[in-house]
């Protein structure tokens, strides 16, 4: 695990300790429940909607929504999570990834909130997920999938995870940078599985790394590959390679309208 993954997971669990004290678990999950049965807040099928796109023949995108990130800063800063959101669906979002990390991403809940109210489209929870309580909190806040990263989390930990998730409606995407990483999420019931080409240690992006990891992926995942596409050859290069699925973040951030961005580069 890279320096920076150590900090936010320790990090991590001093925000869980906190508040925890002024919502406690079982009040996240009471909150959770309430929301499954809210017709506004139930989960809106995270997986299916990228499932959807590729069956028509689209490239299923999930578009990201974050205002910094550790290595480069503030990405945005004029920075309206609902006006974003709006934009990234007229422009055929299959969903969206909101970033709600404080520390390093200056991320909040209320972002994912706003950007939720604001659309129809399914809504990741992009942040470091490494206790249930978060699950909880994931579904308080109406999100309608999670974030496993397999480099910050052993299996076990994982499995458990997931099944929370899964028992309240949410889906998974879980996240490698490796082979070594990829048998262990191989592991996982969820479908969704996101190879990252961003070398954790390094920063250096490679958009080979999803291509070198492409034949240990069984037919049965959608794989989302993640960083690192730019422009539409970096698209067209996945796609003869059968990737239909995207995360992309930065490169839409920095453009004036994120959702013609979204356009210019996949449709």
């Amino acid at each position: 695990m890279s320096d920076i993954l150590d900090k936010i997971v320790a990090t991590k669990k001093v925000e869980i300790a906190q508040i925890s004290k002024k919502i406690s678990l079982e009040n996240q999950r009471e909150i959770a429940l309430a929301n499954n049965q809210n017709t506004l807040l139930q989960p809106r099928g995270f997986i299916n909607s990228i499932n959807q796109k590729i069956t028509s023949g689209k490239a299923g995108v999930i578009t990201e929504i974050k205002k910094a990130s550790p290595s480069k800063g503030i990405l945005r800063e004029n920075f309206n999570p609902a006006e974003i959101a709006r934009s990234y669906e007229q422009h055929s979002s299959a969903c969206l990834s909101v970033l709600t990390d404080m520390e390093y991403f200056q991320g909040c809940n209320a972002y994912l909130q706003e950007a939720r109210a604001a659309c129809k489209i399914p809504v990741l929870r992009k942040d470091f997920t490494i206790d249930p309580y978060q699950v909880y909190e994931a579904r308080a806040i109406a999100a309608d999938a999670i974030l496993l990263i397999v480099a910050c989390l052993e299996l076990n930990q994982m499995k458990e995870l997931e099944a929370c998730a899964h028992e309240l409606g949410l889906d998974v995407l879980v996240e490698v940078h490796n082979a070594p990483e990829l048998e262990q999420a191989l592991e996982l019931k969820t479908p969704l599985l996101g190879i990252n080409n961003r070398n954790l240690k390094t920063f250096e992006v490679t958009l080979q790394t999803t291509l070198s990891l492409l034949s240990m992926v069984p037919s049965n995942k959608t794989l989302v590959t993640e960083s690192g596409i730019l422009n539409r050859a970096d698209v067209q290069l996945m796609r003869d390679h059968q990737v239909n699925a995207f995360l992309v973040g930065e490169a839409f951030m920095r453009a004036q309208d994120p959702g013609a961005a979204l356009s210019e580069l996949f449709f």
